[in-house]
């Protein structure tokens, strides 16, 4: 994910730099992290099989006696904590990844009826990839810092690893992890793993807002 390079250091945190239009940007990671959490409800309420940090998620929030969506935060602030060694840059939009797609799971798996009938199933997890990709495109488009997951992966990749490698490293651990606290692996997990980078693309490079060319540049 491109951010900014102009970062402040505050209590420890490296803080990216408010990019210009601001209010569109915000308008645009907004809709975007709601979208994200409607995806991942979609795919629990689905219950073929999720992507790792959802099956991590799924997994550990019952051993600690919260919601899926109480998990998500939790974790999310453990791992923005991370950003403080590894220096990695924190943006609006880390912070809002954190407060606003937790809550939105929970709401949202109140919502969706419980899906019994395998058709059901099989739609609900047909939509969550498109869901998760144009919500992705909106919300890292927006351009105001990486959620706190991504933040870790391009940390790895900062010190070495490729981004591939680094994105693997993690997303196994914590499908491991998530599998072994009794989080559900299954075909979705194949079916999400294969798919979401695709829409995550398709609508990224249609969802960028570039920055303004300063007065009198030209591209």
């Amino acid at each position: 994910m491109s951010v900014s390079q102009d970062t402040q250091s505050i209590l420890g945190f490296q803080i990216v730099a408010l990019r210009h239009p601001l209010l569109r940007r915000i308008f645009q990671l907004l809709p975007g992290l709601v979208l994200f959490g409607v995806g991942l409800a979609l795919s629990i309420e689905a219950d073929l099989g999720t992507n790792p940090w959802t099956v991590f998620h799924t997994g550990a929030a019952p051993r600690l006696g919260v919601t899926v969506g109480s998990m998500v935060i939790i974790t999310g602030l453990i791992l923005v904590l991370g950003f403080i060694p590894f220096r990695e840059p924190l943006g609006l939009g880390t912070i809002f990844n954190v407060l606003v797609i937790g809550p939105v799971i929970d709401i949202a798996l109140l919502i969706i009826p419980d899906l019994t009938a395998m058709p059901a199933r099989l739609v609900a997890l047909g939509a969550a990839p498109i869901c998760i990709g144009l919500a992705s495109g909106l919300y890292i488009g927006a351009g105001l810092g990486p959620g706190p997951r991504d933040g870790l992966m391009t940390a790895l990749a900062r010190r070495g690893l490729s981004v591939s490698v680094a994105r693997t490293v993690v997303e196994l651990t914590a499908l491991t992890v998530g599998f072994l606290l009794g989080g559900k692996v299954g075909f979705g997990t194949l079916y999400m793993g294969l798919t979401v980078g695709f829409w995550v693309q398709l609508f990224l490079a249609r969802l960028r807002i570039d920055d303004p060319t300063p007065t009198g540049k030209h591209p």
